[in-house]
C-alpha cells in the first residue's frame, strides 16, 4: 500500500524558499543559496526558486551563477518579466553590455511600464556611453605619446585597446605583460590611476617645444585663484602617482587655500590619507568633501565617490555596519557594480559577526531542553522549533541536528531529516545514533539499499548496537526478498497484525489514499504517529 505525498513536498519547498528568503534579507547569501538549491531539488520547474537564487548569486558577487540560473528561469517562464530583469542585471555585472541591453528591452516588450527594467536598461546604457569615452581618451592618450603612437598604428594593437574595459585596468599588468612594450602599459595604468583620483580626461594640446606652455593653455580662460588651483592639484596628482604621499597632501592644502569650494580637492587627500593607512584623517577629509560638495550643488557621482571612500576606511578599520552605511549612501547617489559588491562583501561580513555573537551554548541547551520536553508530549512542530533555535545557538552540536530530524521524521518530512541527519554526521561522523537515525529515514522512504549502508557506518563504530543490527538485517532482508514475501513476512508480525485489524487504522490507511494531505493530521496524534512509523519499517506502506 503506497501513499504518495506531494502536498507535503509543497510545503517543504515553501519552507525552504522562506528560510532562503530571510537569509538574503540578512545578507547571507551561502545559507540563501543552499536553501534556494534545497528547494529546486524538490521542485526543478519552479521559476522563482531560479529567479531568487539568482539574486542571491548576484548579490554573493557570483555573476556567472546569477547568469546561469536567470537563464533558466527565462527558459522556465518566458513571459514572465522580472526574469529578464535578473538577466539583464547578471550580463551588465559581467561587461556584457550589448546582451543585457537586449534582454531589458525584451522585458520591456512584455510588460512596458516595468520600472525596475527601465532604469536597469538606463543604467547599461549610461556605461556603454562611459566606455566609449574612456576608450576615445585612452586612444588620444597613446597618440600623443612619441613612445606609444608607433605601436598603436597597428591594427590588432588598436583593437587590442578598443577592447578594454574600465575594469580591467586594474589587472592589465598581469594580464598583458607578454603583448605591451613596457611604455605603453605605463601609459595605460598611468591613465587608469588618473580615473581613480578625479582627473579630468586629457584636453588635446598643439605640439610645444617647453611643458610649461600646455600647462599654461589648459587652464589660461580661468580666474587666477581656479588656475592655481588646478594647478597645484596636478603637482598633488604626479606625487600621489609616485607615492611622494606627502608632498602630495602639501599640494593638495595649498590648491584648497586657492580655492575652497572643489569637492575633488578634499577627496583627492582623502586617497592620501587612506594609502597612508591615516583612516580617521580620511573619513574627516571626506566628510569635509561631502559638506562642500553639497553646498557648491557638486556632480552626485563626486558626491557618490566621497562616501565610497568613507565605506573603505571603515572597512579597514573593520567597522561593518558603519562601512555598510556609507555604501548604502553612496548607492542612493550612484549606483554602480563595484560598489554592488562592496556592500554585498562587507554585508556577509556583518551577517558572521552576528552569527557568531547569537551563539550561546548554555541558551542551546536550555532550547533543546524544551524541545525534548514537546517531543515527548508529540507536539513535534512545536519541538522543531526550539531545535531550530539550538541549532542557531550552537550550529556545531550534532546532537540538535539529530534531535531536529527525529521531528522532522515524525512529520513525514524525510527529505528535510534527511538533510539533518547528513549534517549530524558530517559533525561527528562517530555520534552513531545520526547514522541509526539516517538508515531508518531512507527505510521509510524505501531506500534499503542507502538505509543499510547507514546502519553499516554505524556498526563500524559499535559492531553489537542493537538497533543497528536490526535495521541491518531488515535492509538486507528487504534487498533479497520480493514484494510478496516482504508483506508475508509484515503480516506474521503479532504489532502489525495488531494494527491492520483496528478499524480506526484501517479507515486512516483508506482516508490516506484518497487524501494524502489528511497523513499530516494524523500525524499530530503520536499514537496513530507511532503505528504508521512500524507500517514504513515493515514495507507494508511508503510516503513519497
Amino acid at each position: 500500500m503506497e501513499c504518495h505525498h506531494s502536498v507535503s513536498i509543497m510545503e517543504q519547498v515553501n519552507l525552504l524558499k522562506d528560510q532562503g528568503n530571510l537569509a538574503l534579507s540578512a545578507g547571507n547569501c551561502r545559507e540563501a543559496i543552499k536553501s534556494y538549491s534545497t528547494a529546486i531539488e524538490l521542485d526543478p520547474q519552479n521559476h522563482v526558486l531560479y529567479s531568487n537564487r539568482s539574486a542571491a548569486h548576484a548579490k554573493a558577487g557570483s555573476y556567472s551563477s546569477a547568469l546561469d540560473d536567470a537563464n533558466k528561469t527565462v527558459l522556465l517562464n518566458p513571459t514572465w518579466s522580472k526574469g529578464y530583469s535578473r538577466k539583464g542585471s547578471a550580463l551588465a555585472y559581467l561587461g556584457r553590455y550589448d546582451e543585457a541591453i537586449a534582454t531589458y528591452e525584451k522585458g520591456l516588450e512584455l510588460e512596458p511600464g516595468n520600472q525596475q527594467l527601465a532604469s536597469g536598461l538606463a543604467e547599461v546604457r549610461k556605461q556603454v556611453e562611459k566606455s566609449k569615452l574612456i576608450e576615445e581618451a585612452l586612444i588620444e592618450k597613446l597618440r600623443r605619446n612619441p613612445e606609444t603612437r608607433e605601436w598603436l598604428k597597428k591594427p590588432e594593437n588598436l583593437e587590442m585597446v578598443k577592447s578594454l574595459k574600465p575594469q580591467d585596468f586594474g589587472s592589465l599588468d598581469s594580464k598583458m605583460e607578454n603583448d605591451i612594450n613596457l611604455s605603453t602599459l605605463n601609459t595605460i595604468l598611468r591613465f587608469a590611476s588618473e580615473e581613480a583620483m578625479d582627473v579630468e580626461p586629457p584636453i588635446p594640446e598643439p605640439p610645444a617645444p617647453k611643458p610649461e606652455k600646455p600647462q599654461k593653455a589648459k587652464y589660461e580662460d580661468l580666474p587666477a585663484n581656479r588656475r592655481l588651483a588646478l594647478q597645484e592639484k596636478d603637482l598633488g596628482n604626479d606625487c600621489y602617482k609616485r607615492k611622494e604621499f606627502d608632498s602630495a597632501i602639501k599640494h593638495y592644502s595649498k590648491a584648497i587655500e586657492h580655492d575652497a569650494n572643489d569637492i575633488t580637492f578634499y577627496t583627492n587627500m582623502a586617497a592620501v590619507f587612506f594609502e597612508q593607512k591615516e583612516y580617521e584623517k580620511c573619513i574627516k577629509e571626506c566628510e569635509k568633501a561631502i559638506e562642500i560638495g553639497r553646498e557648491n550643488r557638486a556632480d552626485f557621482k563626486l558626491i557618490a565617490k566621497a562616501f565610497t571612500r568613507l565605506g573603505n576606511a571603515y572597512n579597514k578599520m573593520e567597522q561593518w555596519k558603519l562601512a555598510r552605511t556609507y555604501y548604502e549612501k553612496s548607492m542612493s547617489e550612484h549606483r554602480t557594480p563595484e560598489i554592488k559588491t562592496l556592500l554585498s562583501e562587507v554585508e556577509k561580513k556583518i551577517a558572521e559577526e552576528e552569527r557568531k555573537a547569537y551563539v550561546d551554548p548554555v541558551k542551546a541547551e536550555q532550547e533543546k531542553e524544551l524541545g525534548n520536553e514537546y517531543f515527548k508530549k508529540g507536539d513535534y512542530s512545536t519541538a522543531m522549533k526550539h531545535y531550530t533555535e539550538a541549532i542557531k545557538r550552537n550550529p556545531d552540536d550534532p546532537k540538535l541536528y539529530s534531535n531536529r530530524a527525529a521531528c522532522y521524521t515524525k512529520l513525514a518530512a524525510f527529505d528535510l531529516g534527511l538533510r539533518d541527519c547528513d549534517q549530524c554526521c558530517k559533525l561527528d561522523p562517530k555520534f552513531i545514533k545520526g547514522w541509526i537515525r539516517k538508515g531508518k529515514i531512507l527505510q521509510g522512504m524505501q531506500q534499503p539499499a542507502k538505509a543499510q549502508m547507514a546502519y553499516q557506518k554505524a556498526l563500524e563504530l559499535d559492531p553489537s548496537n542493537a538497533e543497528a543490527l536490526e535495521g541491518y538485517r531488515a535492509c538486507s532482508t528487504q534487498l533479497h526478498s520480493n514484494p510478496e514475501e516482504v508483506r508475508k513476512r509484515a503480516m506474521a508480525d503479532p504489532e502489525v497484525q495488531t494494527i491492520l485489524r483496528d478499524p480506526a487504522m484501517r479507515c486512516i490507511l483508506e482516508q490516506m489514499q484518497q487524501d494524502p494531505q489528511a497523513l499530516q493530521d494524523h500525524l499530530k496524534n503520536p499514537e496513530i504517529a507511532a503505528k504508521i512509523q512500524k507500517l514504513l519499517e515493515s514495507g507494508l506502506i511508503a510516503i513519497h
